[in-house]
């Protein structure tokens, strides 16, 4: 009879190594050392940390799709995306006031985000079928966060660190996609009054519905659809550029408007 045995226990002791270094704020060694290139263990090293995240009380909002560029996967030596979740005290309002202690390497970038009227479960998930079941769509900052020290990520230690996740922070101008179309889209983002990232909607693999119709479908491959109320943050449409405490960041993304926060230092 074969056994799974040591790779269950180096998906566990990745998992307790991502963990620690989110309760001691302190970042750690990749967990590559662990889990190798294997995705199917990064992923269940993901799962097995959204569930601890979930027992303490957390409710899943959505997932976020990374990687979506093709400079990035070069990169990284990988030619797919991938995906991580996204849980409901990681939402801020336009325009909030963020933290910044609550994260350890902050990035941001800008994006689409979609929010779903209709599961996506069954049948092809043709593009068609993907676009339908889109409610609306607004502009969205992606915090990006690692908690591998220096961002010293190959494709399975973000997988396994939830792809990267921070927090999101979504637009206040709501679009059907009968009223713009994603992939023409023009973004651009600044950091305190400067222009620190461009881009449009084609830089998201070729159109951010692309990215939502993968995520669809790997998702379901993986036994959890994507289910209707979902936020789905589509991938960014520009560079990510790190952020400071003080930092107000501000992207506008054509026929979305624009959304923004601001990183604050809490009071010792």
């Amino acid at each position: 009879m074969t056994t799974n045995a040591p790779m269950d226990e180096q998906i566990r002791s990745a998992a307790a190594r991502l963990g620690d270094a989110t309760l001691r704020r302190a970042p750690c060694t990749p967990v590559r050392d662990l889990i190798g290139g294997n995705v199917h263990a990064a992923y269940a090293v993901q799962r097995a940390g959204v569930a601890r995240r979930v027992a303490e009380g957390a409710r899943i909002t959505g997932r976020k799709v990374g990687l979506t560029s093709d400079a990035v996967q070069e990169q990284l030596g990988v030619d797919q995306p991938d995906f991580g979740v996204l849980l409901d005290d990681m939402a801020h309002a336009n325009g909030a006031a963020v933290p910044i202690r609550a994260f350890l390497q902050p990035k941001v970038e800008a994006e689409i985000a979609f929010v779903l009227e209709h599961e996506l479960a069954e049948g092809d998930l043709e593009i068609e079928q993907v676009r339908a079941a889109v409610a609306y769509a607004v502009a969205a900052l992606e915090i990006c966060d690692s908690r591998i020290a220096d961002w010293n990520i190959s494709f399975t230690d973000t997988v396994a660190d939830n792809a990267s996740s921070g927090a999101y922070v979504l637009g206040s101008d709501r679009r059907t996609l009968d009223e713009f179309d994603p992939r023409d889209v023009v973004m651009s983002m600044t950091v305190t009054d400067q222009e620190e990232s461009a881009g449009t909607g084609a830089a998201c693999m070729g159109d951010p519905l692309l990215a939502l119709q993968w995520l669809a479908r790997k998702a379901r491959d993986l036994g959890e659809p994507l289910g209707a109320g979902q936020v789905i943050l589509s991938g960014a449409l520009g560079p990510m550029r790190p952020v400071t405490a003080g930092a107000l960041v501000t992207a506008s993304v054509t026929d979305l408007g624009s959304v923004s926060c601001t990183f604050t230092q809490e009071e010792s």
